[in-house]
């Protein structure tokens, strides 16, 4: 359902809970008020989405995935400041899958904008971590500096060393084969 319409039914829900309380009808006006911040709520935060983030915090990767597949067209379901969001759910699901195909996802949801400094550290850890698959260290180092200076609350502060050390071993190895 696109917004559009669900602001026009949270409209519609807004006049009835005002008339049941005109009319004197107080315990269904309460219970409209409830509906109706509910109703809200889906206007901002789309259920699909919701329920894509509990599966992945549950580490159920199959099931978040099935509902982010049920939003059909991401730009007219989820408003502006989702989008990135819904990107980066993309590229968390496929990077299990296959790393290297998630980049794409992780640079679109970069360029669409994710509001949470962690979650801009996440993506670009990730992105760095793709980089080192790649073996492009400079571009791994540019992403995992970005990375630690994004994480302010030092929420990834320990997989950001664990991939400095990672990153030490690439040299360690490209010295010994390259004699």
């Amino acid at each position: 359902m696109s917004n559009i319409v669900r602001i026009i039914i949270c409209s519609l829900l807004v006049v009835g809970t005002v008339a049941l309380f005109w009319i004197g009808q107080w315990g269904w006006g309460i219970l409209a008020i409830l509906i109706t911040i509910l109703a809200w709520v889906t206007v901002f935060f789309n259920e699909k989405m919701l329920l894509a983030q509990w599966f992945l915090r549950k580490e159920r990767m199959d099931k978040a995935e099935i509902w982010l597949k049920k939003i059909n067209n991401y730009e007219k379901e989820l408003i502006s400041a989702q989008h990135g969001y819904y990107h980066m759910l993309l590229g968390l699901i496929e990077s299990q899958r296959a790393p290297l195909q998630s980049e794409k996802y992780f640079k679109k949801a970069l360029s669409m904008g994710l509001h949470m400094d962690h979650n801009v550290a996440l993506a670009k850890l990730s992105l760095a971590g793709i980089a080192m698959a790649k073996r492009n260290k400079r571009e791994a180092e540019k992403l995992l500096a970005e990375a630690k200076k994004a994480d302010k609350n030092k929420l990834l502060e320990e997989q950001i060393k664990m991939m400095k050390s990672q990153m030490g071993m690439m040299d360690k190895q490209q010295f010994r084969y390259s004699r």
